[in-house]
């Protein structure tokens, strides 16, 4: 069986780490590590879980994360379909603003940047008419070597500190903290849900499966994510909506209706205008209107 780890390590060779992945899925757990972390999505579509938050991530996305920040890329259930030839790519940078760059950070000078770090752990998605260019400040980056990587650093981080001032943050509840084997129970929870989120999902079976009473479960649940159950799976299930409307691949939206576990068009529309202020129609309109051509 292989053994999941809430807080999982971040192989340190240098003080900044760039890292590029390429990958059938993104890792699919809910984890947390003790570096902020920038990630581009150079390729790929799903979910992101950032704490108790979900947003729906494509290529070309950029998300600032926080340190010890709970968090998960779910990559969409197609990447995971055997035989796929779908693939994801990502550029991140991991680092430590309490490790070995706590001292740079604590001159005077800093001042402003180290600000920006304490007052952004709950992370930022980097708005779209600023993501060329930290995309060509995280490549510089990723080809510089030695003294050069920090300065190339110094440079990604003004920048993101002033994006930071027009930017909402990812998340209002933190979860940061679980301990080690409540963030593996909730990631399971999580996981189980994101799996099974198209079909009836019953108190009593996610309760059974988290080895708890359901009354008892309503209570951790709650507790721990500062949400109800229903709460979170209905958040799930307009997420998941929401792409799928946005694809341009279903017919119409009663057919997404009943692809995202909702027993009815008239509760879907009930539960999509609480959560996004707007029936699904005027969603589409305002996104087909809003996107790039």
């Amino acid at each position: 069986m292989k053994v999941l780890q809430f807080t999982i390590p971040v192989a340190h060779d240098n003080t900044i780490i760039v890292q590029e992945d390429n990958m059938a899925h993104f890792y699919p757990y809910l984890h947390r590590h003790k570096e902020v972390q920038l990630m581009w999505i150079k390729e790929g579509e799903g979910t992101l879980v950032v704490d108790n938050n979900m947003y729906a991530f494509r290529k070309n996305d950029i998300y600032l994360l926080g340190a010890n920040q709970p968090h998960l890329f779910k990559s969409n259930a197609e990447y995971f379909n055997e035989g796929s030839d779908l693939k994801v790519q990502a550029l991140m940078i991991f680092f430590d603003p309490n490790g070995k760059l706590m001292p740079v950070l604590a001159l005077p000078e800093m001042q402003m940047l180290r600000s920006f770090l304490q007052q952004h752990q709950s992370g930022y998605k980097v708005p779209a008419e600023h993501v060329d260019t930290v995309i060509q400040k995280m490549l510089s980056m990723q080809y510089a070597k030695n003294q050069e990587i920090v300065i190339q650093f110094l440079n990604l981080l003004h920048t993101l500190q002033q994006i930071g001032n027009q930017a909402e943050g990812l998340s209002n509840k933190s979860l940061s903290s679980f301990s080690e084997s409540e963030g593996i129970r909730i990631g399971h929870i999580f996981n189980y849900l994101m799996q099974h989120y198209e079909r009836p999902i019953s108190l009593d079976e996610v309760a059974a499966e988290a080895h708890m009473t359901p009354q008892a479960f309503c209570r951790y649940f709650k507790k721990h994510t500062r949400q109800t159950f229903v709460e979170f799976l209905n958040e799930l299930r307009i997420n998941e909506a929401c792409k799928k409307l946005t694809s341009g691949k279903f017919e119409n939206i009663a057919t997404v209706v009943y692809t995202c576990g909702f027993n009815s068009v008239t509760n879907f529309n009930r539960v999509f205008k609480a959560k996004k202020g707007e029936a699904p129609k005027a969603y589409l309109n305002h996104y087909f209107k809003n996107i790039k051509v």
